[in-house]
Order: C-alpha cells, then structure tokens, then sequence
C-alpha cells in the first residue's frame, strides 16, 4: 500500500515471484471512468473508490480460495479502505505493508514515469488522504528509498514473524 509512485507494483511483482503466487496490480480494477477522472487530474473520492475496492477485495478472496495466496498492489490510503479489502477477504488474513517516501522522491518518480494515467499533480491530493496506520492495524511501514530487492528482503523476513490466525 501507498501513494502513487511509492513502489507498489514494483515490491508486489517481486514478492508475488518469492512466493510463487499471483499478482493483482489494483490498478487494473479501476472502472474507465475514475481512470478518465484521473488521466484528467481530478482525485477519486470515496464513491469512486467503494466500487473499485470491491473488485479487488472479490479478486484477491478468489485468488486466495484458489491458491491460498496472493499479493496485491493498492493505495489502501485510508484505514476504512483497509478495513473493506480485509473484509472481503475474511476469514483468510490480510496484510499490509506501507511503502512511505517524502514528497520530493515521490513527485521525482512520478514525473520520470510514463505510461500511466495517474498524472504527478495528483500526489498532494493522495498525500492529503493518506491515514497512517494505527499500532492496533500491525501494517509494516518501510522506506521507500531502500533498493526493491531490500524491501522484498525486509518484507519476507517480516511476514515470517508475524503471527498468522489458524
């Protein structure tokens, strides 16, 4: 999870490869409307995200009752948008892991990055919506900055500690 350009698809293709799974990007979810609202430079708000949330939340439960496990690619900025995905997917357990960079490293790779709808101007606005985990959430917040083969390390090493509902 994290703000555009924080390096979501990137760690989640990486961790998807590590663990032999599937791969769902969030952003192939998004209705062609709120990808048009975007491309335009207009922020999504929640009515745009419910829908979009849903279908991913449907497609990583699949996934999960096909092959047990998945990783996935979205924003998550909200800790009520968390809590949907970790709905949909209940009883199975769900983890986050919040990819955090300063604005000026961001907004670098935002603007090197082409083929993609999301436009730069768009980071305050994600910036803005973006709640921090709370403790009670056990979300792993990791530095951005650090190589993607060092946040596939750290993540790993992480989630083989952390405890896992029967």
């Amino acid at each position: 999870m994290g703000v555009s350009g924080s390096g979501k698809s990137t760690l989640g293709a990486l961790l998807a490869r590590q663990f032999n799974c599937a791969f769902l990007e969030g952003d192939d979810f998004h209705a062609p409307d709120a990808v048009a609202k975007m491309r335009a430079g207009q922020p999504l708000d929640d009515e745009d995200r419910w829908p979009w949330l849903d279908r991913l939340g449907a497609a990583v439960a699949r996934a999960v009752a096909s092959r047990g496990v998945v990783v996935a690619a979205c924003s998550a900025l909200r800790r009520s948008y968390r809590e949907r995905l970790r709905a949909a997917v209940a009883p199975a357990p769900i983890r986050f892991i919040l990819l955090d960079a300063c604005h000026d490293e961001l907004a670098r790779r935002l603007a090197g990055r082409s083929g993609h709808y999301m436009p730069a101007s768009l980071l305050d606005s994600q910036l803005s919506t973006l709640e921090r985990p709370d403790a009670d959430e056990a979300v792993f917040t990791l530095d951005a900055a650090a190589s993607p083969e060092r946040l596939c390390e750290m993540t790993c090493a992480w989630l083989a500690q952390v405890r896992w509902p029967a």
